[in-house]
């Protein structure tokens, strides 16, 4: 099993950026999906994007502002976020599921906790 401790959050203004980091260890990764998931407070968790080998996804209201890379020699998962809003203010999470049986596609939008166990987070906060 991989272990995944997040890295990066913050406090930024509306319209500001923050990188996320994710490394992860116990395997390459090569045959993961990583991804990166959000909870607000009084909110459930959210898939916020996720990076296989061959593939990224985004959830709608990041596309465009958020990017999501890996570095395979640091094993390390990345998420660029740019003109951060208020609403993206919460706990962000990343997670791992194997990617050869193509779960992680409908986990990601449908069902975040096959991606666990999850980690203490990073905190981000959008606010003037």
């Amino acid at each position: 099993q991989l272990q995944l401790v997040e890295s990066g959050g913050g406090l930024v203004q509306p319209g500001g950026s923050l990188r996320l980091s994710c490394v992860v260890s116990g395997d390459t990764l090569d045959g993961y999906a990583i991804g990166w998931f959000r909870q607000a407070p009084g909110k459930e968790r959210e898939g916020v994007s996720c990076i296989t080998t061959g593939e990224t996804l985004y959830r709608d209201s990041v596309k465009g502002r958020f990017t999501i890379s890996r570095d395979n020699a640091k094993n390390t998962v990345y998420l660029q976020m740019n003109s951060l809003k208020p609403e993206d203010t919460a706990v962000y999470y990343c997670g791992s599921m194997e990617a050869r049986s193509g779960r992680y596609y409908y986990a990601f939008f449908n069902a975040p906790n096959a991606y666990g166990p999850w980690g203490q987070g990073t905190q981000v906060t959008v606010s003037s």
